[in-house]
């Protein structure tokens, strides 16, 4: 066993070694590369400064975006194509620490490139070369979770929260405020669920098994630690500012609250046994951890009990739906499409309906039923309008239609008699050149005796 591993340590050198070497050759971004190589071997033991120092240069303000994306992109491909959790886990810790001492723009180019290449999810990694790789491999995903979610919260709340200076109050100058203290009500409701996730990722970082004796492990749980501290601070603040609030909430945001309150008082027993937990680390030892207290359940019953009165608090009458309710612009509309209908003389008559020539020729009466010229007695046909807002001028114009047209059918043979000018017939009509006129009289020769 113990020459499999020499084995393993033996191979995993020459790996390193050889990567520097053609990153010296082949690379543009030479000594990035070197450094991201350097700080990420199969050493079992945390980054050397110098070569962290090296990639936060990389990555300062002063340099492009495109070298800034370069290193991401070059820390994304060493953690794609490991298979050692030791690769894997000191590239992870050169992401968090460049998180929290780097420049604010790789933060943002590496929330761009997440969005895209999804760097951080590996949740299939696997090392199981041993036991003990084993138990390592396991943190790995959980650490790679965290970091996850760190860059998931800085989308929410917009700032980073190990980055932010807390605010002293005036009256009490001896202690800051975290943001959250100042929040509204909505932006309050927004970021206490993204701060409480985050909280939840990092409580589950706890090392199992042959993890836990393990000094790479123990270092970057000790980076996991203290961002539990601002961040316990700002949902602590959160709470404070909500309960303050609570009262004046509507029954939506105020069982929003409340929900968010409870989960409060559960993190803080999981955030209490989280730090027993991690007294016992050696890198620990100098820490100093909050006192933490939970939500009186008092005060959680005085909620609940809010909540089920509110909808007779803020009781709202309701309006029924108004089903003969006239909407005036409608009403105005048909009316008007009512009178349009109408069909008026071309001479102006007055209530004397008009018959087109069209109508002569046997076209229907509701498709030519237009206005020929604009009617001078509106008032008049407003008084004539029947119920439901059909007009009673309308409907004597179309029975007068009908009825000269029947008195021209009746006693003759052949088409329609034709009253207007041939051309001023409807052209759509064909006439039969042979039918007899019944205006001229046949030849004697062809009449009927």
């Amino acid at each position: 066993m113990g020459t499999m591993e020499s084995w393993r340590k033996a191979y995993g050198a020459i790996k390193d070694s050889t990567k520097v070497g053609l990153a010296k050759i082949n690379s543009e971004f030479k000594d990035l590369d070197v450094a991201v190589v350097k700080a990420t071997n199969h050493v079992e033991c945390p980054p050397k400064e110098r070569h962290l120092r090296k990639i936060f240069v990389a990555t300062s303000a002063v340099r492009p975006r495109a070298d800034v994306a370069y290193c991401i992109h070059a820390l994304a491909r060493r953690l794609a194509k490991t298979r050692s959790w030791t690769v894997a886990l000191k590239t992870l810790i050169v992401i968090h620490r460049t998180l929290r001492e780097g420049n604010p723009t790789f933060r943002e180019e590496l929330l761009n490139y997440s969005q895209r290449g999804h760097i951080l999810q590996i949740s299939n990694f696997k090392d199981d070369s041993s036991p003990l790789a084993w138990d390592c491999s396991a943190w790995v995903r959980t650490y790679a979770l965290f970091l996850e979610e760190r860059l998931e919260c800085f989308r929410v709340l917009k700032y980073d929260i190990e980055a932010e200076r807390l605010v002293k109050s005036p009256q009490k100058t001896s202690k800051g405020h975290s943001r959250t203290r100042r929040l509204g009500s909505d932006d309050l409701l927004e970021q206490l669920p993204a701060l409480q996730q985050l909280l939840f990722r990092l409580t589950a970082c706890q090392p199992e098994g042959a993890a836990f004796h393990n000094y790479l492990i123990q270092y970057a749980l000790a980076l996991v630690l203290k961002e539990s501290f601002k961040i316990y601070c700002a949902i602590n603040d959160g709470i404070i500012n909500l309960v303050d609030m609570f009262f004046d909430m509507s029954r939506h945001h105020a069982v929003k609250a409340l929900s968010i309150y409870k989960k409060a008082g559960h993190q803080a027993e999981c955030l209490s046994e989280f730090y027993e937990f991690c007294k016992g680390l050696e890198l620990a030892r100098n820490f100093r951890f909050p006192t933490l207290r939970e939500p009186p359940p008092s005060f959680l019953a005085t909620m609940e009990e809010y909540i089920r009165e509110a909808p007779r608090i803020g009781s709202v009458s309701k309006i029924p739906v108004g089903l003969n309710e006239v909407n005036p612009d409608v009403a105005k509309l048909d009316e008007s499409n009512a009178l349009a209908l109408y069909l008026t003389s071309s001479s102006g008559g007055k209530d004397k309906p008009y018959v087109a020539g069209g109508l002569e020729n046997g076209a229907s009466g509701w498709e030519l039923a237009l206005v020929a010229t604009p009617s001078t007695n509106d008032s008049h046909l407003a008084e004539s309008q029947l119920a439901g807002g059909f007009n009673k001028l309308l409907l004597d114009s179309l029975y007068d239609d009908g009825a000269a047209r029947r008195e021209q059918g009746h006693g003759v043979y052949g088409p329609p008699a034709v009253a207007a000018p041939v051309s001023a017939a409807n052209p759509f009509v064909s006439l039969d050149p042979f039918a007899a006129s019944n205006t001229i009289a046949p030849p004697a020769a062809v009449q009927m005796r």
